[in-house]
């Protein structure tokens, strides 16, 4: 039989040798190689190409958001373990020499710094929801994003990264279609990824809320299946990795923002999304690290 279990070091070795990751001193922060870059683009077109009748409305936004929002939305109540809060110097001329002194000497120096009004963006949808602040269009909105974002996470293993690379959909609306799009696109993912030749599997999921309080948390979040996975086995057959999630946030962003239906009514958020970076490693991890030899109809998908 297979083995169920992989090493990820001797994975990391690999995707080394082969340079499709470069490392650096920074655990779940390497760089891509070309051809694992190739790969990415190429998926993000493909799943594009997928959305392309559905007619999202593409923002961009930078990988940063205001530390107000963070506190606004309870992330720092939710996920405190996984946030990355931005300091910069604002001393004087002698603040600034006591700070090199200690830099040049290996002492500790983050004291100097203070809290700027930015934190690094932990999840591609959260610039998304201010915008849609006050009564909706007919119908809702529908948007995509693909942006970096960063949790603190380090790690050897390959697909738990620090920063990484998500493509979102972001669809606002009445609950039932919102929840009914959620749904939709889940079926309609697990079909794009199996054409791919991926053995994914989907499941109820939640997120890694902290400390007593989220476990409560997460198990609302399952018991009303707020949330669900697709899943491939890159690491370990026993507990595959997540590379897609669809999330219902009911009224958690609308409220927060004050967003409405075109009649006034309540609205819901739902969003989905693709981990660009474990998308890739799953491609490899199952047809191997030499794109061009992978399966014909794999190659015809992402390289038409």
């Amino acid at each position: 039989m297979p083995p169920t279990h992989y090493d990820p070091a001797l994975f990391h070795a690999e995707l080394v040798e082969a340079g499709l990751i470069l490392p650096t001193t920074v655990k779940g922060g390497y760089g891509r190689g070309a051809v694992f870059e190739d790969i990415l683009e190429h998926f993000d077109t493909l799943v594009m190409r997928e959305a392309a009748d559905d007619g999202a409305e593409p923002l961009t936004f930078p990988p940063i958001v205001a530390r107000q929002m963070i506190e606004q939305l309870g992330y720092l109540d939710n996920f405190p373990q996984l946030a990355g809060s931005v300091h910069s110097f604002f001393g004087n001329e002698l603040q600034a020499r006591e700070l090199s002194e200690r830099v040049k000497n290996g002492e500790r120096w983050e004291d100097l710094l203070d809290i700027t009004e930015v934190m690094l963006l932990p999840a591609a949808c959260y610039p998304v929801y201010p915008v849609f602040s006050g009564l909706l269009p007919q119908g809702g909105r529908l948007v995509t994003v693909k942006n970096w974002c960063y949790r603190h996470e380090p790690s050897d293993e390959p697909t738990r990264l620090q920063s990484f690379r998500m493509r979102e959909f972001i669809r606002v609306g009445a609950p039932d279609a919102v929840e009914a799009w959620r749904d939709g696109w889940r079926d309609r993912a697990m079909a794009l990824l199996q054409r791919l030749g991926l053995p994914v599997v989907t499941d109820v999921a939640n997120d890694p809320f902290f400390g007593r309080a989220g476990r409560m948390m997460a198990t609302s979040q399952r018991e009303q299946r707020l949330k669900f996975e697709i899943m491939v086995p890159v690491i370990s057959e026993q507990n595959p990795t997540a590379i897609c999630s669809f999330n219902w946030h009911q009224e958690h962003f609308t409220g927060t923002f004050g967003i409405r239906q075109a009649g006034g009514e309540v609205a819901h958020t739902a969003c989905l999304g693709f981990g660009l970076e474990r998308c890739t490693l799953a491609l490899l991890k199952t047809h191997g690290l030499r794109p061009e030899a992978w399966p014909a109809e794999v190659r015809a998908l992402l390289w038409p």
